[in-house]
């Protein structure tokens, strides 16, 4: 089939190579604009407009799929439109402008975790497994009907960039098989089952930690924020960045919330029930550092979160 392909982040380059390498033409990729990257905010494109641009296939840079936009996508006279967290809505007329519409890559086992966070959602759910659905995009946020799923087992110890970077890797491949199921009249679509839950966008604020919950829960906030929005506490009205945290030994001692004390290996930190041990911190203004150092250099111990 032709096919035009929608991804910005690294998340979806596995895809778009996947696609690449199979038997189906890419007409055009589409993604958004180059943005400002570094300190010096010098101006660089997306992951997979610099894929995109390594296998030589055509690039439409677009911030969102205005007529604009729309105009230059079915120029190409695609069989099958291919999403992978474009980062912007498909709407008509350009849903129904490919033969065969749309199908997007959604990082959950729909119709758990709609929206834009699946990732980041099912960790901090405490969920132990999650995986990758390959459905027909549809108006509504992620319902349409499902195409190809897998699942998979979350490691303990993942975070949300971990995981995502498997999920996209398997979500790759399962995407490809989807496609040429499609184009040989194998695929067979089925509705969405159960009660849907939504993951909307984190924002910073989603990254703060409280001491004050279980130590399950604390860290399952964590691995689903890290490495974005990022982990924080504060020491008064200041952040302290958590970049490492880790299940304390079976013999720490038992420290209220937000308490902390020095340990091998970092710094422990109580919770509602056992601590945890922050091995990696950054605090503000300052790079990031082992723990360890970070509480040698204190003048006095602050209780965290207070």
């Amino acid at each position: 089939m032709r096919l035009i392909f929608a991804g910005t982040p690294e998340a979806a380059v596995p895809s778009l190579r996947a696609l690449h390498s199979s038997g189906h033409e890419i007409a055009a990729v589409v993604t958004r604009p180059d943005a400002p990257l570094g300190r010096k905010r010098v101006l660089a494109p997306s992951p997979v407009g610099r894929a995109a641009a390594e296998l030589g296939l055509p690039v439409i840079k677009a911030a969102r799929l205005d007529d604009a936009a729309t105009e230059r996508i079915l120029a190409h006279e695609p069989d099958l439109g291919v999403i992978v967290a474009y980062g912007g809505l498909v709407r008509e007329p350009l849903l129904s402008g490919p033969g065969r519409g749309w199908i997007n890559l959604h990082f959950s086992l729909l119709p758990r975790w709609r929206g834009a966070a699946p990732v980041q959602h099912a960790l901090i759910a405490g969920e132990a497994v999650t995986g990758a659905t390959v459905f027909q995009l549809v108006p509504e946020l992620d319902a349409g009907d499902i195409l190809g799923m897998a699942e998979h087992a979350i490691a303990p110890d993942a975070t949300a960039g971990d995981l995502l970077q498997a999920l996209s890797v398997s979500g790759a491949e399962l995407l490809r098989d989807t496609v040429d199921a499609l184009a040989s009249g194998a695929a067979m679509p089925r509705p969405q089952e159960g009660e849907p839950t939504f993951a909307p966008k984190l924002a910073l604020e989603d990254g703060r930690l409280d001491w004050a919950r279980a130590a399950e829960h604390v860290r399952d906030r964590f691995r689903g924020v890290t490495p974005e929005p990022g982990a924080f506490t504060t020491i008064g009205e200041e952040r302290l960045k958590i970049r490492g945290l880790s299940p304390a030994p079976s013999d720490a001692p038992a420290l209220a919330p937000g308490e902390i004390a020095p340990a091998k290996g970092g710094v422990l930190v109580g919770t509602a029930t056992v601590p945890l041990l922050a091995t990696r911190l950054q605090p503000a203004g300052r790079p990031e550092m082992a723990a360890a150092d970070w509480f040698r250099g204190l003048r006095a111990v602050p209780r965290l979160g207070a």
